[in-house]
């Protein structure tokens, strides 16, 4: 079965260099594990991985992520939800959003003025939402969005100082 050669980002593609191949009796091998004869190089990484992790179905997005897509130009971006499981719970692929930033406090004394909320991005098609079913929260409130190549750099730079949730919208 494969395994994570070290420590890996969720939202990034797995490389050869970030996988290997080891070997177990039959009756150790987690269930959803991916065999060594499975093709994972180039599946996106659902959510951060540690070194010696096994490689399950669920840690990563289908291969047709990209495929689906709504048009050229845009990308694949993993969104990681400040009020978690419950966000994401409410949200399926295909929901269009709007994400949502409320800047946060990090210098540890009191609020001088109300949380201010803004759009990070707007008219999202989420993509997917990882499932998460062996009760911890690493994973927890993940979506994937598409998005622009700006968007994604907004909700890259939002993602360190705001908390992000979503908005969903009727189509």
């Amino acid at each position: 079965m494969w395994v994570v050669a070290h420590d890996v980002a969720g939202g990034t593609p797995l490389t050869a260099r970030d996988v290997k191949p080891v070997r177990l009796p039959l009756t150790a091998i987690p269930r959803g594990a991916l065999l060594a004869r499975e093709r994972v190089v180039g599946r996106l990484v659902a959510a951060p991985m540690r070194a010696g992790e096994p490689v399950t179905d669920v840690r990563l997005l289908e291969p047709s992520l990209l495929a689906a897509l709504p048009r050229p130009g845009l990308v694949a971006v993993p969104v990681r939800l400040a009020d978690g499981p419950a966000a994401a719970a409410l949200t399926r692929a295909g929901d269009l959003v709007n994400v949502l930033g409320t800047a946060t406090d990090d210098s540890g004394g009191e609020r001088s003025t109300a949380p201010s909320t803004r759009i990070i991005a707007a008219g999202l098609t989420v993509l997917a939402v990882p499932a998460r079913d062996d009760g911890s929260d690493d994973g927890a409130g993940l979506v994937v969005v598409a998005a622009t190549e700006a968007q994604a750099a907004r909700l890259a730079d939002a993602a360190t100082t705001t908390r992000l949730s979503l908005a969903l919208l009727r189509r």
